[in-house]
């Protein structure tokens, strides 16, 4: 597999926004959207899943974080899609599971070229620190619109909310890890009947 890499800005009268990733990295990450718990949640995609990513975000959190946090949704999505390419060699679907504490998520990708979200994550409290516990639907919701993938995300336990919202951004992680991996298998086939993602 050749560069597996993108580099993707996005500018609005809400929110610039810049991304850099690399698929084949190793988990290095330096995010700075003005969220801090939303940081948190991203470095844990990238460390879970070994990608290297910088993401920067000037948002108008003056007003709150919706505009922010969906468009660093898009504009990553947009950065896995053009990363992914032809996803020739790709396994194209991968799942995890993961555990903290009291809580378990379950993630599942494909990328399959059809945007879906199947969103089944509820949190006990509103908000997490200063974060709007909400906003990661749209996060999500954003995410799948611009990779093109379908995503499956369940909340199988949970009683506090930061650690509901930890097991999910690392299941995510790791998720999308094991669907980009290269399967050797079938090494340059794209992993379709169709022929085409």
């Amino acid at each position: 597999m050749s560069n597996r890499n993108a580099t993707v800005e996005r500018n609005t009268l809400e929110t610039r926004i810049g991304i850099t990733l690399d698929l084949d990295g190793s988990g290095k990450a330096q995010i700075d959207t003005g969220l801090p718990f939303f940081d948190h949640m991203l470095d844990q995609v990238a460390r879970h899943g070994l990608f290297d990513l910088q993401i920067r975000a000037n948002g108008d959190l003056h007003i709150d974080g919706h505009h922010t946090v969906e468009d660093v949704g898009i504009t990553l999505g947009q950065a896995f899609n053009q990363a992914a390419g032809d996803k020739r060699g790709i396994r194209r679907y991968g799942h995890a599971y993961v555990p903290l504490d009291e809580a378990l998520a379950r993630v599942v990708v494909d990328f399959s070229g059809r945007p879906g979200l199947i969103y089944g994550v509820e949190f006990p409290c509103t908000t997490v620190g200063q974060f709007d516990t909400e906003l990661f639907s749209e996060f999500f919701q954003g995410f799948v619109n611009h990779a093109r993938v379908t995503l499956h995300i369940d909340t199988l336990r949970g009683r506090n909310s930061h650690h509901i919202a930890e097991t999910v951004f690392k299941a995510f992680g790791r998720a999308l890890r094991c669907a980009l991996e290269p399967d050797t298998r079938a090494p340059g086939a794209v992993p379709s009947t169709k022929g085409t993602l």
